[in-house]
């Protein structure tokens, strides 16, 4: 599934490509590019629950008022799925204000729901790449985090 999302984002979303694809016509394409019909039905219900988590009631537990300086506590599943590396990384962007309380809980939503055994720090900078994407007013934040993905090192590597 999290190859067909990164299929789609490289190729529609990220290529700024048309976005308003008819969902047969895109569905036959992925067939076509050797994805399975299951897998490709998870992704798109997985882009569909994103776009849904835009909706300001959806994330009933977040608190409008989330203090800069509270600690996110993880759940016994979500410490399973992110790492120590991940959940540092997600601390991170918080402190340079690339994600706030509520993006940063739909990249943990978005990252339970992917059905995947192994999930690794570059496939949580993608999750929060596609997120930020999808959220309008956060075009700054998408910049910032695009950034820090194809950055080039400069100098020597040691």
């Amino acid at each position: 599934m999290f190859d067909i999302l990164m299929y789609l984002f490289e190729n529609y979303i990220h290529s700024e490509a048309e976005v308003m694809v008819d969902h047969d016509q895109l569905t036959d394409e992925l067939l076509k590019a050797g994805f399975e019909v299951d897998e490709i039905y998870k992704a798109l219900d997985w882009l569909e629950k994103l776009a849904d988590l835009q909706n300001s009631d959806s994330i009933p537990y977040l608190s409008k008022a989330s203090s800069l300086s509270s600690v996110r506590i993880y759940t016994e599943e979500e410490v399973m799925r992110l790492d120590p590396e991940c959940r540092g990384f997600v601390m991170f962007l918080e402190q340079i204000n690339v994600l706030d309380p509520e993006t940063r809980e739909m990249v943990i939503d978005r990252v339970m729901a992917l059905d995947t055994p192994e999930f690794m720090l570059d496939d949580l900078k993608w999750v929060v790449l596609m997120v930020l994407f999808n959220v309008p007013g956060h075009e700054s934040a998408y910049s910032q985090m695009e950034e820090l993905v194809f950055e080039e090192p400069d100098g020597l590597l040691h």
